[in-house]
């Protein structure tokens, strides 16, 4: 179990962090070693992926955010930002109390094109084992964030995110075009307003379209961590990927991936300094 959840995750830790700032990137892995068994074997799970979302925000290089916690499993392994016990009947029949209805929960059944994502339910064991990685994740974000409000009086958590630019049939804003950044704050409560303004700033300062909380307002990580009265702020940032990648091919383009993580690398550097 041990291994599966080191092969699950990536992070960057500091005991003594030089800024209140931590950042998280939960569905740009695509890593499925150890569950190939309960998963379509024709499923991509490039699909619904935040590919390259990692990249831009420079995981596992030296000049990656101090600290980080960051996923290398697929999330049709395990969403990391919903809660592990939001599971469909058909995805975990032996779960005591099922509470997803659209079969995209802590466990997919299905993608937002349609198409299955498992070889067959899982058995209660099988779910448990993935909540011992979701457990590690939001075990080792907790951790940071103290962390860093110990030492500052406050933190700040960026869940890094993207976004496909035009809502799927599984959406609730089907064939809709989308703004290209979406930062989400759960409408004003997991964050101070002072960080949702300054992130809006940046991001229109540099030319793009931002609309706050439409179509995401944020997941799990930003409702479970953000506490803005325990002085723990979370924010979760949502790029449109065709700033940066091809969408049907799965690949990155040029100019638009260097332009995008040079503006990651200046949000980045603006936050670790921001006064909350």
């Amino acid at each position: 179990m041990f291994e599966l959840i080191e092969s699950a995750l990536v992070t960057r830790t500091a005991t003594q962090p030089s800024s209140p700032l931590v950042v998280s990137v939960p569905h740009a892995g695509l890593r499925t070693a150890g569950f190939e068994q309960t998963l379509n074997p024709e499923l991509d799970v490039r699909c619904d992926a935040d590919l390259f979302v990692d990249r831009l925000y420079r995981i596992g290089e030296p000049e990656a955010p101090e600290v980080y916690v960051a996923a290398q499993a697929s999330r049709f392994v395990c969403d990391l930002n919903r809660d592990a016990d939001d599971v469909s009947p058909g995805a975990v029949p032996e779960h005591p109390a099922p509470r997803n209805a659209d079969g995209r929960g802590f466990i997919w059944a299905i993608t937002t094109a349609g198409v299955p994502t498992l070889s067959r339910p899982l058995a209660l064991d099988e779910w448990r084992e993935r909540t011992a990685i979701h457990a590690a994740y939001h075990d080792a974000l907790t951790r940071a964030l103290a962390r860093a409000r110990d030492r500052f009086g406050y933190a700040i958590l960026l869940d890094g995110h993207s976004m496909p630019s035009r809502g799927r049939m599984g959406h609730k804003d089907p064939g809709r075009a989308r703004a290209q950044v979406v930062p989400g704050d759960r409408d004003g409560t997991s964050c101070a307003p002072a960080l949702t303004a300054h992130v809006t700033r940046h991001f229109e300062n540099a030319g793009l379209r931002v609309a706050a909380n439409d179509p995401y307002k944020g997941g799990f990580i930003t409702t479970h961590h953000g506490r803005p009265a325990d002085r723990i702020h979370a924010i979760q940032v949502e790029l449109r990927r065709d700033l940066y990648m091809d969408e049907d091919r799965f690949s990155p383009v040029e100019p638009g991936f260097t332009l995008t993580r040079e503006i990651i690398d200046g949000l980045v550097a603006s936050l670790r300094t921001l006064r909350l």
